[in-house]
């Protein structure tokens, strides 16, 4: 591989792990129940864990090119995601199972969705553009997408 061919690579590959957010197709869990997060407006009332509820306030979306992790269905606990899902590298994912104690060495952890990878249950895909949808709060949060615990920032 030519030098500036492996720095362009391995800069790409350095962003790709910093994009967080949720992907089109995600469905988020409000008190009016699932929705797809693209769907999502200022004002609607999403299920938080930390809080029962909070009102969202803004929701911005970006198209980008990123190589998503795919999380298989039930693979992060039993229906958890429960379906097949993408998500970016940086999207922090909230585990309190066997593997935060496992791997972090703590009951609960708040950890990036690549730090999960296994390559078979938990794996990076090839690089794609997506369009990626951050949810906004008066503080940070952990939604329910697919099922999963999913921090807001």
């Amino acid at each position: 591989m030519h030098h500036d061919t492996a720095l362009r690579t391995m800069a790409d590959h350095a962003i790709a792990y910093g994009q967080t957010g949720l992907c089109a197709g995600t469905t988020v869990l409000t008190l009016d129940g699932e929705m797809p997060v693209e769907h999502l407006s200022p004002g609607d009332r999403i299920v938080t864990r930390d809080s029962g509820m909070s009102v969202l306030v803004g929701v911005s979306c970006v198209e980008v090119e990123v190589a998503p992790i795919r999380i298989a269905a039930g693979s992060l606990g039993h229906t958890r995601p429960d379906r097949d899902m993408l998500l970016p590298p940086g999207t922090r994912i909230h585990i309190r199972d066997w593997r935060a104690e496992a791997l972090f060495g703590t009951a609960t952890a708040t950890v990036p969705a690549h730090r999960l990878a296994d390559g078979e249950f938990v794996a990076q895909q090839p690089a794609r553009n997506m369009h990626l949808y951050t949810l906004a709060f008066d503080r940070a949060h952990i939604v329910y997408a697919d099922g999963l615990e999913v921090a807001t920032n």
